[in-house]
């Protein structure tokens, strides 16, 4: 065992928040680029999504080039199709951004994703992206989530 997946199970072992970095496909970033990616908390894949919770997705980029906003797009792919899915706050430039974005920078996108207790109990595909001033990708990624009670 290294040192950091010691002290990934020490932090565990002493109750703090235990999240491991999502496996995600790009799925088109077109001026960035993805370094990482958390979701608090989360310690198996796919995620699960308990109802009624709320989760930090934390994207941590690098962009290729200078923009004045972004702002998140997410969809749940569900049967092959995209159903748009409500985020809190939208403009990225409120989510751990300082705007304007330069150029060969890199950046931590922190968000939260609230489960609705309405959703319905199943496994699905998120995509999510972060929008340039010309709606091009800073990232598109997509990984997979099961929504549970």
């Amino acid at each position: 065992m290294d040192l950091r997946s010691g002290l990934l199970i020490l932090s565990c072992l002493i109750g703090l928040t235990c999240a491991v970095p999502v496996k995600f496909a790009d799925c088109g970033s077109t001026v960035g680029k993805v370094t990482i990616v958390d979701i608090t908390p989360c310690t198996t894949q796919p995620c699960p999504l308990h109802k009624g919770q709320s989760y930090t997705v934390n994207v941590t980029f690098n962009s290729d080039v200078v923009s004045q906003s972004s702002k998140a797009v997410v969809h749940g792919i569900i049967a092959g199709l995209p159903v748009p899915f409500p985020i809190p706050i939208e403009d990225g430039c409120e989510s751990g951004i300082q705007c304007p974005i330069q150029k060969q920078a890199t950046y931590h996108y922190i968000t939260t994703l609230p489960v609705k207790t309405e959703y319905p109990t199943m496994r699905l595909v998120v995509k999510w992206e972060l929008q340039d001033d010309h709606t091009d990708d800073f990232f598109c990624i997509k990984f997979p989530v099961s929504i549970v009670s």
